[in-house]
Formats: structure tokens, C-alpha cells, sequence
């Protein structure tokens, strides 16, 4: 089960709303399909991003795969942590192992992200 305060892309990247930031992440799901992470390349502070553009990459053992901007807005934050230990993003998705934080221009909307029971459905129905 994921967290039912935040809302969730396809794309397997969660979003928490604090006001006009919100901090994103990857889902439990995401993380654990890739197994052990290696690397992170996270976008820069100040870039401004589109809802669906990729903004960064996560690499593991297995794969390289990209990490799309759920919202758009001005990146304001990174999880600097993640640069010497990309693992944190495996053992604390929800928590210590977020990824960014974007303000948001204008009202806050996000109709277009799934609700926790949502993404599990989504989740459920994928070959794993």
C-alpha cells in the first residue's frame, strides 16, 4: 500500500503538496523494480520544468531510467544526500529519499495525478 496523503504519477513519481512547493519522489514500487540503485542525476536548482518532461535519471544494476516532472514548476531543492548514497532512495522512497522539490507557478492543481488507490490499481495490473 502507498501513503494515501500523496498523489501519484504513471510515470511512478509521487508528489507531496506544502503549500506552492511540492516535494517528488519515487514510488516503493518503482524503486524496488529497479533492485539496487547506483546512481542518481537529479536536475538542478532553478531549472523550470513541464508536467511530464524528464528531469533527471536513476540507474541501478539492471537499468538506466528516467525521472519525469509530475508538476511544472521551478526545481527549488534536491535531495543532496542522494549524491553519495543513492540507496537512501531504496530504503526511504516516502521519506529521507526524495528527489526534489518544485514551486509552483500560479494555483497548486493536481487533478491530473492519481490518488493512492489509484496507483495501486495501476501497480496491480503491471507485469512485474
Amino acid at each position: 500500500m502507498n501513503p494515501t496523503d500523496l498523489r501519484y504519477a504513471k510515470t511512478h513519481e509521487w508528489v507531496r503538496a506544502e503549500g506552492q512547493e511540492c516535494v517528488i519522489g519515487l514510488t516503493r514500487f518503482a524503486v524496488d523494480q529497479l533492485t539496487d540503485v547506483t546512481y542518481i542525476q537529479l536536475p538542478k536548482v532553478g531549472r523550470n520544468v513541464s508536467t511530464g518532461e524528464g528531469f533527471g535519471e536513476i540507474e541501478s544494476v539492471k537499468a538506466v531510467s528516467d525521472i519525469y516532472a509530475p508538476i511544472a514548476g521551478e526545481v527549488v531543492a534536491v535531495n543532496e544526500a542522494l549524491s553519495g548514497d543513492p540507496g537512501l532512495v531504496s530504503r526511504d522512497p516516502y521519506g529521507a529519499g526524495w528527489l526534489a522539490r518544485i514551486r509552483v507557478a500560479g494555483a497548486l492543481d493536481l487533478s491530473h495525478l492519481m490518488d493512492a488507490g489509484g496507483y495501486d490499481a495501476q501497480v496491480a495490473e503491471s507485469p512485474h
